[in-house]
């Protein structure tokens, strides 16, 4: 299946999705089509208009341009998603969580798909880091 997980280029939470078996839908594979596209100037820096424009499905073109640039990269990882992963809490350190509006709106997007969805608070020892990880694990083994 493939897997949202947020926060979205967290390395760790896709790594997990893979170790069973499943596709994660993460950041870093949307930036790396970017980054290799011969038509952007100056990756990762520039975002397109279509990227923009894509946005504007959610919100108003008032919104500003860094929300909708967010929204418009993860557009096509919200729809494609089949369950979704949200590590609730979690530090700047693990993942991009720094566009706070941005991804308040996106949580919300994925709960409105009302597909299979995890939520677990990012862990503050070494035994709720276990028990994230099997709650993940039970999740990801579950999934149909």
């Amino acid at each position: 299946m493939k897997i949202f997980v947020y926060p979205p280029n967290s390395l760790i939470l896709a790594d997990l999705v893979e170790r069973f078996g499943h596709q994660p839908l993460a950041l870093q594979s949307k930036i790396e089509e970017l980054v290799r596209n011969p038509e952007i100037d100056a990756p990762p820096l520039n975002i397109t208009d279509e990227i923009l424009n894509k946005g504007l499905k959610y919100v108003t073109v008032e919104t500003p341009a860094g929300i909708r640039g967010r929204l418009g990269v993860m557009q096509d990882l919200i729809e494609a998603a089949e369950a979704a992963i949200i590590i609730q809490n979690a530090r700047y350190s693990f993942g991009c969580v720094g566009c706070y509006e941005a991804g308040q709106y996106i949580i919300y997007l994925i709960k409105r798909r009302r597909i299979p969805l995890l939520e677990v608070e990012y862990p503050a020892d070494e035994d709720e880091s276990v028990i994230m990880i099997t709650r993940i694990r039970d999740f990801l083994a579950n999934l149909k």
